[in-house]
């Protein structure tokens, strides 16, 4: 499964050389899964069924900076491995799709008890989808 999420960079994340923070990227793709669960329809299922996805890795590499006013994009290919939900994100320019940074992200589904949850078949199956 395929998902964008678009954003224009604040002057609140850019750090002393005037780019964009490292730790701010993280905050990034973190809007851009909510996004997509939103997006998608499964916060609601999260809601009843009181399960939460959680972040158990994150690996980012840089390879350009981001300036205030720059408008980029969150390009994320889902998919699942086993009870992982997997995230490989590219973040590019808007207009130019230059690519400023990737990252692999992996997340767990756990009920509110800390308890491992099987993925839904249904978040499967979109995942499994080829947009």
């Amino acid at each position: 499964m395929k998902h964008e999420y678009y954003f224009e960079v604040r002057g609140s994340e850019l750090d002393s050389f005037g780019h964009v923070n490292n730790a701010v990227y993280l905050s990034y793709l973190e809007e851009a899964r909510w996004k997509c669960f939103y997006e998608m329809g499964w916060m609601d299922f999260l809601k009843t069924s009181k399960l939460f996805p959680i972040i158990v890795e994150t690996n980012i590499r840089y390879i350009r900076e981001l300036k205030m006013f720059d408008k980029a994009v969150v390009k994320t290919k889902w998919k699942y491995e086993g009870e992982y939900i997997i995230t490989d994100h590219d973040i590019c320019m808007e207009n130019t799709n230059k690519k400023i940074a990737k990252a692999r992200g992996k997340m767990i589904l756990v009920s509110h008890d800390r308890l491992l949850h099987d993925l839904p078949d249904f978040i499967k199956a979109e995942l499994d989808k080829e947009v």
